[in-house]
């Protein structure tokens, strides 16, 4: 019986990639994309509505313009995400949502949060500050060097921001 054994074990450290990727595309389970497409476009529109929903607050308790609203409604949007992600609930989303969860400002506050959460236990600098920001410096990194590219863009010829 081990010589068995023994012989499927070298014949799968001589199979080639090509006949590896066969056998596992096989055994793989199907992918419900049609499924999975339809949960991101239903969970990211109504984060989307929830974010709309809140900026009419804004503009009609406040007699804000649709400028002035949105600072304040991006930050109730971050404040319902953290919320969320702490007591467990925007993981189970994500979880059922797919990509539809990773909305810009809530999928960005729930990865933040999420990285301050995992990693409280060694400390507030070392583990919740340094952790936190892993993800989120390379995103800042990227949304500055975006903008200078925009605003040298914009210089050369001569368009005016507002």
């Amino acid at each position: 019986m081990s010589g068995s054994n023994q012989k499927s074990k070298s014949d799968i450290t001589t199979m080639s990639s090509a006949e590896y990727q066969a056998i596992a595309k096989k055994h793989e389970p199907p992918r419900a994309i049609l499924k999975n497409c339809l949960r991101a476009f239903l969970v990211g529109g109504l984060i989307c509505l929830i974010g709309q929903c809140i900026q009419r607050f804004f503009m009609s308790v406040f007699d804000m313009t649709s400028t002035e609203a949105s600072n304040p409604t991006v930050a109730v949007l971050i404040i319902l995400s953290v919320i969320l992600t702490s007591f467990g609930v925007y993981d189970k989303i994500a979880q059922w949502a797919g990509a539809g969860s990773a909305v810009p400002v809530t999928g960005f506050a729930n990865s933040m949060c999420s990285a301050a959460l995992e990693h409280r236990a060694e400390g507030l600098v070392l583990g919740v500050g340094a952790s936190m920001f892993k993800l989120a410096g390379s995103v800042i990194v990227f949304g500055t060097v975006a903008a200078f590219i925009i605003g040298v863009i914009y210089a050369i010829f001569g368009i005016e921001g507002r």
